[in-house]
């Protein structure tokens, strides 16, 4: 398995509007995607979950020490400008989507580069296509507008204005979440959090918005 093109993240512009972000398709080859959807959890409901939630094969790790790894860090740390080589990640893994998922939000001020790899293998829908928005009220008014592809990475810079969401879905969309997060205590909580299962953590972080 050839696992994540870094090449690809090389030669991908970073978009400055209306945030930082970078979108890379291709990112895994066909034979990569095929192997670590073979090996995906065998997740029966929606929502993220934690790694120590689910299950899954030697395929899907061997793409997760690539994604948590220093060489990816260190890619993505020279495209957005910031070293990334000692901060703490959280990842997620999702199967499914419910109506309740797309709202528009910015993420948490504890992360600072959020990273998505898509694993549809093929995807036709115009819902449930991440878009890149200008506002935090109309999910019409979007600078771009990502397909859930399989082999699609998709990466941004957190700040106070990195709106994005997208239309209503329900179904199968299969996504890695991964967050470098701030070395602060509260990032380091939501953290542990994460390894509660995301049900927990949606409770518990809905005080401190998303």
């Amino acid at each position: 398995m050839q696992g994540i093109n870094f090449a690809a993240i090389d030669a991908a512009p970073l978009q400055e509007d209306p945030f930082d972000f970078l979108v890379v398709p291709g990112c895994l080859d066909a034979s990569a995607l095929a192997t670590i959807n073979q090996d995906y959890p065998p997740i029966e409901r929606p929502g993220n979950l934690s790694l120590d939630d689910v299950s899954f094969g030697a395929g899907f790790q061997a793409f997760l020490d690539q994604l948590q790894g220093p060489e990816l860090a260190e890619h993505l740390g020279r495209k957005f400008g910031v070293d990334l080589s000692e901060c703490p990640v959280t990842t997620t893994v999702r199967k499914f989507c419910e109506p309740s998922d797309g709202n528009i939000h910015t993420d948490h001020p504890s992360k600072i580069i959020t990273v998505l790899m898509y694993f549809n293998e093929q995807w036709s829908e115009n819902s449930g296509q991440l878009r890149m928005l200008r506002s935090a009220t109309d999910i019409e008014d979007f600078a771009a507008e990502v397909p859930p592809q399989g082999g699609t990475l998709l990466a941004f810079r957190r700040t106070d204005v990195s709106y994005h969401g997208h239309k209503r879905f329900v179904g199968e969309r299969r996504m890695v979440q991964m967050n470098y997060l701030r070395a602060t205590r509260l990032a380091l909580w939501k953290q542990q959090l994460d390894r509660l299962g995301t049900r927990t953590m949606k409770k518990a972080l809905r005080v401190f918005g998303n």
